[in-house]
């Protein structure tokens, strides 16, 4: 039937009722998919509910396994005054936890366990432990919040008092504190960085070479002209129940060259809902930046290397350690020739040599106020050494001969995941 075609009346009403019943089903399918949408939703956004009520069960189990580790640092009389108490999540607009004594509860900002690192947590879970052991264990009942009881508090938990309200998460106060107290010689450090980026062996080398004399230089400064530095310490890498061997290497490489002090410290570990260990390193903003990039840089460049290394070869992760240690101890190696070649730079420092124009090895420096501050905040630590493990002296053996050619070059923004710690400058 074309569309100028007269319809005969006896067949309208058979079309229209064709027409109505076709439009009844086509709504009844609407409905139904409408429906069947909405169920859909509804399940996912269930599903969602219960992963968050999960996620949150394993932060609150956490928060209590690193409160009970966090009294290591108490002496006994202390330590058993203090009792468990409740752990709950907030959303605080305003503060970042509260201790309540009443109802015996620390509560935690849940913006700040769900979008902040577990460093800044534990930080602002000390500061709350401290207001529980003023009220609980130093009687602090009559004084304010902050008060001088407080404070002791917080000096024997280690604990620092500003840690609340409006105060920043500690990830955050990095970002905003490096850029604020950058200086000239660092700036310095990341153009040579980005310039190490070179496509050029020599010139990269070079370039590196040149950045690692400036951080050194900028260690010196320090020691020479600043009585007072503000440290702060962070973790690096992911808490695990077990950390392979060039884990342990990696770290001894931050402390040898890159001026902080590290320390293997108890973190709970989320995905397997138990107390493992991590690295927490200590030092000043910027060493603590340079370190945290090193650290970064050297795991992804062993993790493509070996990659690229047993494409072939089918080994297991066994000799993937062996290279491992082979690429750190072919940097390390590097690192120690270049701090022991001598230069001749002006005289900046009152270590240096009494001559006009001086020559000097910049080799490792220890800060005697980081020692003390270190020597304050572990106050108890013990040394562990493993068992002597076989290896492939042959993997070991390629893997040094990435090492001695590798070159740390400045090649992440700070707009990437690890917000706080590299050491790209900012875009506009």
């Amino acid at each position: 039937m074309g569309p100028n075609q007269i319809v005969p009346r006896q067949h309208l009403w058979f079309q229209n009722s064709v027409i109505f019943t076709i439009e009844s089903t086509y709504c009844n399918c609407l409905l139904d998919v409408s429906q069947k949408g909405q169920d859909i939703m509804s399940l996912h956004k269930s599903n969602e509910i219960l992963i968050q009520e999960e996620l949150e069960r394993c932060i609150l189990h956490g928060l209590a396994c690193q409160w009970e580790w966090a009294l290591w640092v108490l002496d006994s009389s202390h330590k058993e005054l203090m009792r468990k108490p409740l752990f709950s999540l907030g959303n605080m607009k305003n503060k970042l936890g509260e201790w309540s004594r009443e109802k015996r509860e620390i509560c935690l900002s849940r913006n700040l366990v769900l979008n902040h690192p577990w460093d800044a947590v534990v930080e602002v879970l000390l500061h709350e432990m401290a207001h529980q052991f003023a009220d609980e264990v130093l009687g602090a009942s009559d004084e304010p919040p902050h008060g001088p009881t407080f404070q002791r508090a917080c000096h024997l938990l280690r604990a620092n008092p500003k840690a609340s309200d409006k105060y920043e998460p500690l990830d955050e106060r990095i970002l905003r504190e490096s850029s604020k107290s950058e200086d000239r010689i660092m700036q310095r450090v990341k153009k040579l960085m980005a310039l190490a980026q070179s496509q050029n062996q020599h010139e990269a080398e070079a370039a590196m070479a040149k950045a690692h004399l400036l951080i050194g230089k900028y260690n010196v400064d320090l020691l020479a002209h600043e009585e007072n530095r503000n440290f702060v310490s962070v973790f690096v890498g992911k808490p695990a129940l077990r950390h392979f061997r060039e884990e342990y290497a990696l770290s001894r490489l931050l402390t040898d060259f890159y001026f902080v002090h590290g320390i293997w410290m108890p973190a709970y570990v989320m995905d397997k809902g138990k107390m493992g260990s991590v690295l927490e390193i200590s030092g000043t903003i910027q060493n603590i930046k340079i370190a945290h990039y090193v650290y970064d840089f050297v795991r992804q460049s062993i993790n493509s290397q070996w990659d690229e290394y047993n494409k072939d070869n089918g080994l297991n992760r066994y000799r993937k350690t062996d290279f491992a240690m082979g690429i750190i101890q072919g940097f390390s190696s590097k690192l120690k020739s270049q701090s022991e070649t001598k230069r001749k730079v002006k005289d900046t420092c009152p270590l240096a040599s009494r001559s006009g124009r001086r020559e000097r090895a910049l080799i490792k420096i220890e800060d005697p106020l980081l020692m003390k501050y270190a020597g304050y905040k572990y106050p108890r630590t013990i040394s562990i050494s493993g068992k002597a493990l076989s290896h492939d002296h042959n993997v070991l053996k390629d893997g040094m001969s990435v090492g001695k050619k590798l070159v740390i070059s400045k090649g992440i923004t700070e707009k990437g995941k690890s917000r706080r710690l590299l050491i790209e400058d900012k875009k506009p």
